[in-house]
């Protein structure tokens, strides 16, 4: 099975409404984000954030919703992944390393030099996956960052 990463658009935001319902069930949570919050925060003249979806054979597997961030500490640009979800039936397949790439690559005009993201403390296995990819803690925060040659090695990916 192909799977196909892309920039979603203005049509996609039911999709991805759903798609963040899932992930904040999975952490018995509830949000308040809805396909016309995504549309208008995310899809107007002022875009907030991109969404990057991975696909195959017409299903929606998992997403990336990413936007820039800026470090005074560092006096860089990075990629602020605020989130990223793969479904149940397509984890282990390195489709979160794809999204995580195919996201980076769609900020080249942002010009990111780190990653950032956080996790939830009792996702263990994203945790695990997180630090055998290299991030690691930013700060006394919760957010992880990756950068330099960790960040190389995750951005060339299974299939570069």
């Amino acid at each position: 099975m192909t799977v196909v990463y892309r920039l979603a658009a203005t049509d996609d935001t039911p999709t991805v409404a759903e798609l963040l319902h899932e992930m904040a069930a999975e952490a018995g949570r509830a949000i308040a984000v809805t396909g016309a919050l995504l549309r208008d925060h995310g899809f107007g003249p002022d875009p907030r954030f991109r969404v990057i979806l991975a696909e195959a054979e017409g299903e929606v597997l998992g997403l990336a919703l990413v936007f820039p961030e800026y470090s005074s500490w560092r006096g860089a640009v990075g990629l602020y992944v605020q989130d990223l979800y793969v479904r149940p039936g397509a984890r282990g397949r390195g489709i979160a390393q794809a999204l995580l790439t195919a996201a980076w690559d769609s900020a080249s005009d942002w010009a990111p030099s780190y990653l950032t993201l956080m996790v939830d403390h009792r996702n263990d296995t994203a945790s695990a996956w997180y630090e055998r990819q290299g991030f690691g803690l930013r700060e006394r925060g919760d957010l992880l960052i990756l950068d330099g040659p960790a960040l190389a090695r995750l951005m060339e990916g299974p299939d570069r």
